[in-house]
């Protein structure tokens, strides 16, 4: 026989099946014992009378402690009275593959009743909450439509390298390392390789891949090493290109989570998947700020960029008059944006930011793919030419007007679950104070 998920069973009744699973539960009664099983599919329930002929089995039960795994060997009946799946395994073999201590570190069926520090010590503990199991199911289904969007679209995946010049990127947020005797660092984010790709002609590409961030930062929102979400398109007229394609392309995730997940996952989170008939509506960064003071009395310290609380009332704005979970705000102030973003003549950034249930989760542009501009922005920015020469070439020999965009994961799983921490939202996290497990 072979291993049998839990949720299968249904369709074995009367039969003998082997499952294997964790223990999620025990009651052992004077004359009965019941056990629940865990499996990453789903629970149910075993039950063993106190008998002569199972005295061996209930040995074995009355001394099993939570979380060890065992395999069951037994009998499904159906059992309308049984709130788990309506039915229930009668066992003929139990075997104990491995035994966990009598007492867990952390308390897994009620996150509330461990400190999440704690909680994260022992993430492997923490993973087995069912509602942990649904958030990475969900996760896995949103990358594969994501990748199977593009894919469709034309799209190339590249990999590009995630140990870079020591010269290539800003010094102050990067994680600097010693390669060969010369200087190097951990890539912030592929942003120069996916602009090679358009000079080399793959036209449209992506990337979904790991990127580093040394910033001191303790807040919600912010890792240190995240995975990183980027796409790049050639022959643009006008960064709203690339936001047409990244609507589109969120909708199709999207759609594809709520078609697979969304019972279970208004069951489990009380979350509703946003959304996504609607167009999502766009901003200016001037417009945005008078509404913001207008609307909602708020003047922020911050003149060319937003605070989080004007990110909150925007999207609070948008969802009370375009009933949309998300909002572009284009046309930012150049000071606020990179170098290599393509400015109007007004001055502004032809760039924009998505902002998603209140917090801005991509930043994207149409990017300058003229040199000598390139050369001369960066030069406003403080940054000598020369210690990028190697990305400026890539614009020497031809390259078409392109844009892209790029985030982390774990935000944007964040918010679509609404969760208040990102912590919460990544499988193993790294921040300032935090290097293991």
């Amino acid at each position: 026989m072979k291993k049998i998920y839990i949720k299968e069973l249904n369709k074995y009744y009367g039969k003998e099946v082997i499952v294997k699973a964790f223990v999620d539960k025990i009651r052992d009664l004077q004359y009965v014992q019941f056990v629940i099983l865990r499996d990453s599919s789903g629970k149910v329930q075993l039950i063993l009378e106190k008998n002569e002929d199972n005295k061996e089995m209930v040995e074995i039960i009355s001394n099993l402690t939570l979380e060890s795994t065992v395999t069951i060997t037994g009998e499904v009946l159906e059992n309308p009275k049984v709130k788990l799946g309506g039915l229930e395994i009668i066992p003929t073999n139990i075997v104990i593959t491995s035994r966990a201590l009598p007492e867990l570190p952390i308390d897994i069926n009620d996150k509330e009743k461990s400190l999440r520090e704690t909680r994260l010590d022992y993430r492997f503990l923490d993973l087995r909450r069912a509602e942990n199991n649904l958030f990475f199911k969900a996760q896995t289904l949103i990358l594969k439509a994501m990748r199977e969007y593009w894919v469709d679209n034309g799209f190339i995946e590249i990999q590009s390298p995630k140990i870079s010049g020591g010269n290539a990127e800003s010094g102050a947020e990067v994680f600097k390392l010693d390669y060969f005797g010369t200087d190097a660092c951990l890539s912030q984010s592929p942003q120069f390789y996916k602009q090679m790709a358009m000079a080399a002609g793959f036209d449209n590409v992506f990337e979904i891949a790991p990127a580093f961030r040394a910033e001191n930062s303790h807040t919600s929102y912010h890792a240190t090493e995240i995975f990183m979400v980027d796409a790049e398109i050639s022959w643009i007229d006008s960064f709203e290109d690339v936001m047409d394609m990244q609507e589109a392309w969120i909708k199709y995730s999207l759609d594809k989570l709520r078609d697979a997940y969304a019972l279970e996952i208004k069951e489990t989170f009380n979350v509703e998947i946003s959304n996504t008939d609607v167009k999502f509506p766009r901003i200016t960064f001037d417009e945005a700020k008078r509404i913001i003071k207008e609307k909602y009395n708020y003047v922020a310290e911050k003149t060319d960029d937003f605070e989080r609380k004007e990110e909150e009332l925007l999207c609070q704005y948008v969802k009370e008059n375009f009933n949309s979970d998300f909002v572009f705000v284009t046309k930012f102030p150049k000071s606020s944006r990179s170098f290599y973003h393509n400015v109007d003549e007004e001055g502004y950034s032809n760039s924009f930011d998505l902002i998603y249930k209140g917090v801005e989760i991509t930043t994207g542009a149409q990017r300058e793919h003229r040199p000598e501009i390139l050369e001369r922005q960066a030069i406003e920015k403080g940054i000598d030419p020369e210690t990028i020469r190697f990305y400026i070439d890539f614009f020497n020999y031809g390259c078409p007007p392109h844009g892209g965009f790029g985030f982390g994961m774990a935000r944007l799983m964040m918010k679509i679950f609404e969760l208040d921490n990102i912590r919460e939202a990544t499988f193993l996290y790294r921040g300032p104070n935090r290097l293991t497990p």
